[in-house]
């Protein structure tokens, strides 16, 4: 039955394009319904269903005069030209030799076509200067100018988009129903294209504001995806029990929902909200077959429902590379093994200031030395990435950056891509998986959440499985930054924290950290400092206190005020006021920035801090001023030690 009405459906939607065409071409009503006569019946396929060729005939004129009555005529100033109807007892104009009444008079027992559901056909048809004329006029119904919009953005024109819809939202919105929904989201999709971020966050601010409640919903939805494009989980949460509380039987806000769970991999809780959209949408009778589709496919597996929804959007590499991981990140792990070697630990040539910073420390680096190690991966895995560097037209990334400025070059020249898809061995090379993590880092795309779970965090995990293997942190395993062999290996630990907590992954991301710091003592990462904030968020003071005591006179304002906040926390003042002093005279511009509730960000330099100076005050403000503040009275002890000390 299902398959019966999907069909009647698509002859009906096929009826009225070819009368719209018909119409256009020649806008007379006695050659469109001598025409309908003939044609409508075989597109409608009446004979299958037992129907006489007058019978069907009739059937025919019958339609073919309500599409008519409906269609807005450019040779009318765009306004409908209905039919004449004859007296109940004139000649019936079909030809059937009987009169009107008793033949088709009962059009008025058909429900009448929706004038906007024709206009939605002609705005793809109409040639531009006949759709500019209709827009002059103002004959197309100011909720049909999403589809005007929509046409103009498949050409490539969102600066016409904007012109056209801005004014709609110019004047009061309380006349803005749920009609406009679609004019605001392509509004939105202009402002994106043309880079109007500001424009864009005014406008659904302002609806969010004063809307009504159906487009205030879809403003909620926008700025909900603005905050999960931008990571920001907790402000997106918020969007959504917003949008959900403005319009609570919304479908299109379940879309947004199961986008914002699967981004902070929140799996078993996407299926269950998926489930329940279903329920929601099956006892409403909703006609939304694509949606329940999609939630369908989320209930099995909401990953792959979402990138399958994304598909015609994304970069077909992208997608290459989601197949490759599918099959390569099932194979059994290599096995890697530790070699020792023995290398002075000097900085090397062209490093930046964090490389340099590593030794600043005051550690004492001979027992380190004593165990340095590489990761040696097995004779075919060596030759297959020799392979694989001839092809991958990408190198390392300097120093410690995670990043290449030109890794964009790797997305238009994808020959290595077809190299890697043929061979899934490829997943066995630490190497490969560094260089992998850094084309993703430099794909226009990177910051969708997908890319993060989809693609980068199979290749972390894959990478974390494999270095656990090889060197548990049992098995005092060293693998200093100094050795060159070693930087893929701690980059890609430090790639899986930063995974790992923009998606909300704490407690693993401390355990990345600890596992990085074990493996690379000397820290040319700062991941010491990553460490200490996380251990001061989560309240693990004495462990922040442990970390402090391992870099003593540290120049990283992390762990010289993280220490400061730590004895605070315990009680131990006195202890935390020395270590004050000390911190000051190192890094005097900081408790200014802690103290000030508002601070003129400095200038910063991308690839560098000055230690001791506002950049790097201003830094750690950024990072940790809220957890200071959410300590009661350290703020004000914080003054009062720097007043005791003349330096307020």
């Amino acid at each position: 039955m299902v398959q019966h009405d999907a069909t009647a459906a698509e002859r009906f939607e096929r009826v009225i394009l070819e009368s719209i065409d018909q119409i256009l071409a020649n806008p007379d009503p006695t050659s469109y319904l001598i025409w309908a006569g003939s044609r409508v019946p075989t597109l409608l396929g009446l004979s299958e269903f037992g129907f006489e060729p007058q019978e069907g005939e009739r059937l025919g004129r019958l339609l073919a005069t309500l599409i008519w009555n409906a269609t807005p005529l450019p040779t009318n100033g765009f306004c409908p030209c209905p039919i004449e109807r004859p007296e109940a007892d004139e000649p019936c104009p079909c030809g059937s030799g009987l009169v009107y009444g008793a033949c088709c008079g009962d059009l008025d027992a058909l429900p009448p076509l929706s004038t906007e559901l024709i206009w939605e056909i002609l705005i793809e048809r109409l040639p531009d200067g006949t759709l500019r004329a209709a827009l002059d006029q103002g004959a197309i119904p100011e909720p049909l100018l999403a589809r005007v919009a929509e046409r103009w953005l498949d050409e490539d024109r969102p600066g016409r988009a904007v012109a056209l819809l801005e004014p709609v939202f110019v004047g009061p919105l309380e006349q803005l129903d749920g009609r406009y929904a679609l004019v605001l989201e392509l509004l939105c999709d202009a402002y994106d294209r043309l880079e109007h971020w500001r424009k864009k966050l005014a406008l659904l601010q302002r609806i969010c504001a004063e809307g009504q409640r159906a487009l205030q919903s879809t403003a909620w939805q926008r700025l909900g995806l603005m905050h999960l494009d931008a990571a920001q989980y907790d402000r997106a949460h918020d969007a959504l029990t917003a949008a959900l509380r403005c319009d609570p039987g919304n479908p299109s806000i379940a879309l947004f929902e199961i986008a914002l769970l699967t981004a902070q991999g929140r799996d078993l809780a996407a299926r269950e909200r998926a489930r329940f959209w279903l329920h929601r949408i099956r006892r409403l009778g909703l006609d939304v077959e694509e949606l329940k589709s999609f939630l369908e496919a989320a209930v099995a597996d909401p990953q792959a429902a979402m990138l399958d929804s994304q598909a015609v959007s994304l970069d077909p590499a992208l997608l290459d590379l989601h197949d490759w991981i599918a099959v390569a990140m099932t194979r059994p792990l290599p096995d890697y093994r530790p070699r020792k070697r023995r290398q002075a630990m000097r900085a090397a040539p062209g490093c930046t200031q964090p490389d340099r910073f590593a030794g600043l420390q005051g550690q004492d680096s001979a027992p380190e030395l004593e165990s340095a190690s590489e990761l040696r991966p097995p004779p075919d895995i060596l030759q297959a990435q020799r392979q694989w560097c001839s092809l991958y037209p990408l190198g390392k990334p300097d120093s410690t950056h995670l990043a290449l400025e030109e890794a964009l070059t790797a997305w238009s020249d994808t020959g290595w891509l077809g190299h890697l898809l043929d061979h899934p061995e490829l997943a066995d090379s630490l190497e490969v998986l560094d260089d992998l993590a850094t084309a993703l880092y430099g794909h226009p795309d990177s910051s969708l959440p997908w890319i993060v779970h989809a693609l980068l965090l199979p290749l972390l995990e894959r990478a974390w499985a494999i270095i656990e293997h090889a060197a548990p942190l049992d098995a005092d395993c060293r693998l200093p930054w100094s050795l060159a062999a070693n930087r893929p290996v701690l980059r890609l630990l430090f790639r899986r924290y930063l995974a790992q907590v923009q998606l909300g992954h704490t407690a693993e991301a401390v355990l990345t950290l600890e596992t990085l710091l074990s493996l690379n003592p000397q820290d040319h990462q700062g991941a010491r400092a990553e460490l200490m904030n996380l251990y001061l968020r989560a309240g693990e003071d004495e462990r922040a206190l442990e970390l402090a005591s391992r870099f003593p006179n540290d120049r990283l304002a992390d762990l010289a005020y993280g220490e400061v906040l730590a004895l605070y926390r315990l009680g131990r003042k006195e202890r935390a006021r020395r270590v004050l002093r000390v911190a000051i005279r190192r890094l005097p511009r900081v408790p200014a920035y802690l103290m000030r509730r508002r601070v003129r960000r400095p200038q910063l330099n991308p690839h560098d801090v000055t230690f001791g100076d506002d950049d790097q005050a201003w830094l750690y403000r950024e990072a940790m001023r809220d957890v200071w503040v959410a300590e009661p009275g350290v703020l004000d002890w914080l003054k009062h030690c720097l007043n005791q000390a003349g330096l307020h």
